[in-house]
């Protein structure tokens, strides 16, 4: 029987099957998508060793809900993922309309790029 290659830790946590504390990627692509919920859902700060490592987006929760506050939330985003995740290309931030005024949904389309291949995907986000 083959053994399974594992990358990181997935998100959201869950219990592993097999047997380790949280749950692993197993592919390239999940382990991106885990990556990048990890580097936007962490405040600045909070990782040892990393002060800088985060987006702070949750500094945006109380701030209103206009193109002020979304533009700096783009510019938060990108930095970060430039910063972070060098190999990953935004191809869209969009905010998505909710019935609640107060909610913001960012989705965040991306490319990822290794050599010559390359993969899509999009995170939704809200807060």
């Amino acid at each position: 029987m083959a053994e399974s290659r594992f990358i990181n830790i997935d998100f959201p946590f869950r219990d592993s099957k097999e047997g380790f504390y949280f749950n692993l990627t197993k592919t390239n692509e999940t382990a991106i998508r885990a990556d990048l919920l990890h580097l936007l859902l962490t405040n600045k700060g909070e990782r040892l060793y990393m002060p800088d490592f985060g987006s702070d987006l949750k500094k945006f929760i109380f701030e209103p809900n206009d193109s002020i506050t979304h533009i700096d939330i783009k510019n938060n985003i990108n930095e970060t993922i430039k910063k972070y995740i060098p190999n990953l290309i935004i191809d869209s931030i969009e905010f998505k309309n909710n019935d609640i005024e107060e909610l913001i949904v960012v989705e965040v389309k991306y490319t990822v790029t290794e050599g010559a291949f390359s993969s899509s995907d999009v995170v939704e986000i809200t807060f």
